[in-house]
């Protein structure tokens, strides 16, 4: 990316939050964590108007002088040619439309979740912990490797990583969106109820922070009680308080949470490990790791004992989708960028 100069805009945009930063792609870490600045995408028409405030607001500042000619952005949504809707947000995203906005002379939209599947070979220990017995350590030599990354957060997302002959390559999916299968008589019951309300229900109606809600509504109607509105904080705080049914609903996220996951690495062959990213993980994470998450992970019949060697790993760094940003700056050279 020398043709674009050292310091590459990155983006990581959610159905809530736009955060931005900068890359230096000289650097063996490449994410700028001082350049870091976060917006609530509400506040903005769109995500030109929000990447032109980061600029104002200090970002071209902190790239030395240099100018900003490129960016790396990642999106809660499909990217198709160069175009994006997030799936949870208004927004429509055109890259030749912003890049002329900003006055790049390059920018390219990916997955949120290819992003954060390429942050996995740039974490360290220190950036996560283990949910369950599984461990998993940065590799210190390249080595074949496929992973699973799943988020939830306003949305449940989908990636996975495949790593042959030293070379990463992010798959871009929508798995939050495969029909959701029920493992227990309570959990038939609860797709009864959100059938009823959604038609198809898929794992993100129930894996995400507005899943959350769906499965305290659902538990709720089961037991004839109207809880009014609720909010996901409103449901881990009752937990943590003892709610009974906030407690259980809670158990019942993370239980679903594990079953899916080790479904996506049955799916693909990430037997490497799952990466649990995404805003509710670390809030919810004493709850994941004593809960039936692992328990559902690795009940998988005939390959149990498979699945209990693989890790299940909560991804702690705050920024890991910016960081990701950043690795597919460092490695994208000007004749992968996208330009039109």
């Amino acid at each position: 990316m020398s043709d674009i100069g050292q310091h590459v805009l990155l983006a990581d945009i959610g159905g809530t939050n736009a955060r931005f930063a900068l890359a230096d792609t000289a650097a063996r870490m490449p994410l700028r964590e001082d350049s870091v600045i976060e917006y609530a995408v509400a506040d903005f028409p769109s995500l030109g108007d929000a990447a032109q405030r980061y600029l104002a607001d200090g970002g071209s500042a902190m790239a030395g002088g240099e100018p900003v000619r490129g960016g790396v952005f990642a999106v809660a949504g499909r990217v198709e040619g160069g175009h994006a809707r997030i799936t949870n947000h208004p927004w429509v995203i055109s890259a030749p439309r912003i890049r002329e906005m900003l006055g790049f002379s390059a920018l390219r939209l990916v997955n949120d979740f290819a992003a954060q599947s390429m942050a996995i070979p740039a974490l360290r220990e220190g950036d996560v912990v283990a949910v369950g017995g599984a461990t998993w350590s940065p590799d210190t030599t390249p080595v074949d490797r496929t992973y699973a990354v799943m988020g939830p957060g306003t949305g449940l997302g989908v990636g996975i990583l495949v790593v042959r002959d030293g070379r990463c390559w992010p798959l871009e999916t929508e798995g939050g969106h495969v029909s959701f299968p029920p493992g227990t008589p309570e959990e038939i019951a609860i797709l009864e109820r959100l059938s009823a309300q959604f038609g198809r229900v898929s794992n993100e109606r129930l894996v995400c922070g507005p899943g959350l809600v769906n499965i305290h509504r659902a538990l709720s109607e089961i037991a004839g009680v109207d809880p009014g509105p609720m909010q996901p904080a409103d449901i881990t705080a009752g937990a943590e308080s003892g709610d009974v049914r906030c407690m259980r609903a809670v158990d019942v996220f993370c239980a679903v949470f594990g079953a899916i996951a080790g479904d996506l690495v049955l799916t693909t062959g990430a037997w490497d490990g799952v990466f649990l990213a995404g805003g509710v993980v670390p809030k919810m994470l004493h709850a994941l790791q004593h809960s039936g998450f692992r328990q559902r992970f690795e009940h998988k019949g005939r390959f149990s004992p498979n699945m209990a060697r693989v890790p299940s790993m909560a991804v702690l760094h705050p920024h890991a989708g910016l960081l990701g940003c950043a690795v597919i700056a460092r490695q994208s050279g000007a004749t992968t960028m996208t330009t039109t």
